[in-house]
């Protein structure tokens, strides 16, 4: 030992993340991305005609975004200018943009890389727009947020997006080869903790290369259970306010219309793994059971509140089994949108009549001059009636009695079509003699 501090301007010996080692070198090495990147796919297409436009590569952390761009440049022989819009601003993307003159000056196109690009505001996305028209930079931005909400609709009608996958099994297996020559040997896992450690990656090859570093040294064979104890499984990608929180719960939504209770527990527990809060998941589920199940089955609603009142009196983890409950009994139960749909004709309906009075005889008269204007006068006490059915006419005067309730068949609405139609018998009749009776004359009344 000197005692000599190492130069600031030396090489820096000390190893690279495993990760940016792998990093590929051409676009054939990138791997789970064939659909875009193929010779006959829209990005491989691009290539092989040199003819780059500007394009947003929207996909989960992991999967090669900024890898690609990298590559592009290189294969079209563009500068390379990468932006990260969390720590970049205006002023930034003034000297980019300066460059990007100046090369073209020189005959030289720019590929201005972009990672975060939802993170800039409106303004700073506006700011791209004349260079993007004029063609002074290719803009390629990258994503993990749907770039239908999160970029305006100029700088996208400028550019083509493109959807990359998460990286599946055999892509993962690609990176654990990779890996493993790079390191000089097979890593001491079983066959079962080689499958847990893709899964626990989720789509994520970086995340996956990284696991693989903290467990290169361990003395094996490695089982599940130790795999386990040394690295920590990636959490689920979720974000309560994002485009995953309502991919979600609209899964689960509709698992449940579509009478899946296995799928709809899957997605519930995805949402729960995730984060979600479980109150937001007690108010939908409740939701569902007006809208979707309705009279179909009465009892919905109230498994709906159930489970709500359960979780707001037990909390995590016991009072989710009350949600998952609610989730089953809403799953199997008989759907109707006979209440929803009804309930929107008679909105529509009296939006439409105005401020019509309600007919005379169901007003209540407290008063002399109320009962002398004919309020109550005739009214008919239901259920005091021989079949506690009146048939009086209850819409307001001049307005045609409408339909706007039409129970299905399924559930506890087959017997309420009965009784309707039991009870418009009855009308039709009551209404039949009513007539009758007005038409007979005075006296031999």
């Amino acid at each position: 030992m000197t005692g000599e501090q190492p130069s600031l301007f030396e090489a820096d010996d000390s190893p690279r993340p495993l990760a940016d080692r792998l990093r590929p070198r051409t676009l054939a090495e990138v791997v789970g991305q064939d659909h875009l990147l193929a010779d006959d796919a829209p990005i491989g297409r691009m290539i092989d005609a040199r003819r780059l436009v500007s394009m947003v590569l929207w996909g989960p952390p992991g999967c090669g975004k900024t890898t690609i761009a990298r590559l592009l440049a290189e294969r079209t022989d563009l500068a390379f200018e990468p932006l990260s819009a969390t720590f970049s601003g205006v002023a930034d993307l003034r000297k980019v943009f300066q460059a990007a003159k100046q090369r073209r000056e020189m005959g030289q196109g720019t590929l201005l890389f972009v990672d975060e690009i939802h993170r800039f505001n409106r303004a700073q996305q506006d700011s791209f727009l004349p260079y993007v028209e004029d063609g002074t930079i290719v803009l390629v931005g990258a994503t993990t947020e749907n770039p239908s909400f999160e970029l305006n609709g100029a700088l996208l009608s400028r550019s083509q997006v493109f959807v990359l996958k998460r990286l599946d099994e055999l892509a993962l297996d690609t990176l654990i080869d990779r890996a493993e020559g790079v390191l000089g040997g097979p890593l001491s896992l079983d066959a079962h903790a080689r499958q847990s450690l893709v899964a626990m990656a989720d789509g994520d090859g970086r995340y996956l290369l990284n696991m693989i570093e903290q467990i290169q040294d361990l003395p094996g064979p490695i089982d599940t259970a130790t795999l386990a104890a040394a690295v920590q499984q990636r959490a689920p990608l979720y974000d309560k306010s994002q485009e995953g929180h309502y991919n979600l719960i609209s899964a689960l939504h509709k698992s449940m219309r579509g009478s899946d209770p296995d799928a709809a527990l899957y997605w519930l527990s995805r949402m729960l793994l995730g984060g979600e809060d479980p109150l937001f998941i007690a108010r939908r589920i409740t939701r569902f059971a007006n809208e979707d199940i309705g009279m179909a089955d009465p009892n919905a609603i109230q498994q709906s509140l159930a489970a709500w009142d359960v979780y707001e009196r037990l909390g995590s983890p016991e009072g989710e089994i009350a949600i998952a409950q609610a989730v089953l009994y809403l799953s199997t139960a008989p759907k109707s949108i006979g209440v929803y749909r009804s309930f929107n004709k008679a909105w529509a309906a009296a939006k439409r009549t105005g401020s019509l009075m309600p007919p005379a005889h169901v007003l209540n008269a407290p008063t002399r001059l109320m009962k002398d204007l004919g309020y109550g006068k005739d009214y008919q006490y239901d259920p005091d009636t021989d079949d506690g059915f009146s048939g009086a006419n209850y819409f307001p005067d001049g307005m045609p009695r409408e339909t706007f309730y039409e129970p299905t068949d399924g559930g506890y609405e087959h017997a309420i079509t009965d009784r309707l139609r039991h009870w418009a018998q009855l009308r039709t009749s009551n209404q039949t003699d009513s007539a009758e009776t007005d038409s007979v004359p005075p006296e031999t009344k």
